[in-house]
């Protein structure tokens, strides 16, 4: 399908929204004002529900999906599927703000839990997404050798690292998810702490790294 303009797919992480302060919803308002489309996916359908409910104090712009709802994201197991946009599309151009909860549509129509980060990389695929962006308390990779963050991966070199082994498997999903996301035509993916200020717009509209980015060769076959 053709790509929806200017579209920011943001995996939240719990010590995100647990973060007093946080700057992420008025972050998520400027960046609408400037055109920019999010789709939100959140660590589990409680903390979707309470993002929309948040968002909705001040804007009434948030919309609450499980990614069973419309068959929009299938599952097989734990393995997600291709995602059916339409619902996506008819949200996003109508101004909302789709926030997801990591569900799938198992066999049988039941609901399957999915790992955020598999959703969040699916949905960027699928709407050709500008940005990706994966919160993670990490802040990004640490080089093992010099002990500082690596501000820049290509998609190979990011799965190498999620499988040596050496990192934490929470941290290794969101690699891989974001080297997968680059790999089906993902402009770019940043893994970056979110409790940082302006994480999100800075990461989105600046050349500054917070995290470290997954960017480079594309496979669109």
């Amino acid at each position: 399908m053709t790509g929806l303009l200017r579209t920011l797919v943001l995996r939240l992480d719990e010590s995100t929204l647990a973060t007093d302060g946080t700057t992420l919803f008025s972050d998520l308002t400027f960046l609408r004002e400037l055109g920019v489309r999010p789709i939100v996916v959140a660590p589990s359908p409680e903390s979707a529900r309470n993002v929309v409910r948040l968002m909705n104090r001040t804007g009434d712009t948030a919309v609450g999906l499980s990614g069973a709802d419309a068959g929009m994201i299938p599952a097989s197991g734990p393995e997600v599927g291709a995602v059916q946009t339409r619902l996506l599309t008819t949200l996003l151009g109508a101004g909302y703000v789709p926030v997801i909860e990591p569900l799938a549509l198992g066999l049988f129509g039941r609901d399957v839990a999915v790992a955020p980060d598999a959703v969040a990389s699916a949905l960027a695929q699928a709407v050709a997404a500008t940005r990706a962006i994966f919160f993670h308390d990490a802040g990004g990779v640490i080089d093992a050798q010099t002990r500082r963050l690596i501000e820049e991966l290509t998609p190979a070199e990011a799965l190498a690292l999620a499988d040596d082994g050496n990192l934490a498997a929470d941290l290794c999903s969101a690699i891989r998810a974001a080297a997968f996301g680059v790999r089906g035509g993902v402009g770019a993916a940043q893994i970056v702490d979110g409790r940082i200020a302006h994480a999100a717009i800075v990461e989105f509209l600046t050349q500054r790294h917070l995290g470290t980015q997954v960017a480079g060769t594309v496979y669109t076959g």
